[in-house]
């Protein structure tokens, strides 16, 4: 466990020094995260004003169609601008160089197999999301696992898309062989940035709550928007290390060797195949 924990912020300090030394990727996330707003922002007087018909509720057919609808759309936009973004990540860890409308063009390329799979991911998000409302919280908790599970098994999806010019469900087999190559160690690499921002915005808002105890509450809301702007600026970073970090993944997975701008034995020791370790239902 120690060493897996090392080795996580050993994969996040390479994926870092390559967004620092290219940090135009960051414009992927925060121009994604600046529509996905405008996108929200158009569904709520969409919803207000609508008599009740269009909801974020799936007990009814408006609900239903709202949701998908707004999925659709949010799926959309966040998997556009991840194509742009892994399209600048593949050229710079090919030791090439791409500016961000190269890689908007790029996406742009790709806008039927980014809307199939939008799609398909809108209906798996609706299908989870009804399962939450009609389950109450064993629902949610099997919402949660489903959904952990489809974005490991569907990881590689978006670079297969973008990189093999695939079919969605052809892309989608493909990630799933992807994935059984990397199984095992590779559940804790992928997680790791997550789970690593994480643990800093929990520690953001135990300082939150701390100047509770102070009785100010002037400091209280400047903490709480000072913790607002901490979490977008985490949300922009592990977006884009994440982003990072999958290419590398993808390219290593199809090729068995790492890219050399990585540091030597990261890919190789968080990602090599297990020989005593399988992809089954039963590991699940």
């Amino acid at each position: 466990m120690i060493d897996r924990i090392i080795r996580s912020f050993e994969l996040v300090k390479a994926s870092w020094k390559i967004l620092m030394e290219d940090k135009k990727l960051l414009a992927f996330p925060i121009i994604s995260g600046i529509v996905t707003l405008l996108v929200i922002a158009t569904f709520i007087p969409l919803v207000f004003f609508s008599n009740g018909f269009f909801s974020f509720n799936t007990s009814t057919v408006g609900g239903i169609v709202s949701v998908f609808v707004f999925y659709l759309i949010s799926y959309f936009v966040v998997i556009f601008f991840n194509v742009g973004l892994i399209s600048c990540v593949y050229a710079k860890l090919n030791g090439q160089s791409m500016t961000v409308r190269e890689g908007l063009s790029a996406a742009s390329r790709h806008l039927p197999s980014i809307l199939a799979w939008a799609v398909v991911a809108a209906t798996v998000g609706l299908i989870l999301r009804m399962i939450e409302d009609r389950s109450g919280f064993l629902g949610q908790i099997a919402a949660s696992i489903i959904g952990g599970v489809w974005s490991l098994i569907t990881l590689f999806v978006v670079p297969v898309l973008a990189f093999e010019d695939k079919g969605v469900f052809a892309a989608m087999k493909e990630s799933l062989e992807l994935f059984k190559k990397t199984w095992g160690e590779s559940v804790v690499g992928t997680l790791s940035i997550s789970l690593i921002f994480a643990v800093v915005g929990f520690v953001g808002l135990i300082l939150v709550l701390g100047t509770l105890f102070i009785g100010d509450t002037t400091l209280f809301f400047i903490a709480l928007a000072l913790f607002i702007v901490l979490i977008a600026v985490l949300a922009i970073l592990a977006s884009a290390m994440q982003g990072i970090f999958t290419v590398a993944l993808y390219m290593y997975a199809k090729t068995g060797k790492a890219p050399g701008i990585l540091p030597p034995g990261v890919i190789e020791g968080a990602f090599g195949p297990s020989n005593s370790q399988s992809f089954t239902p039963g590991n699940i």
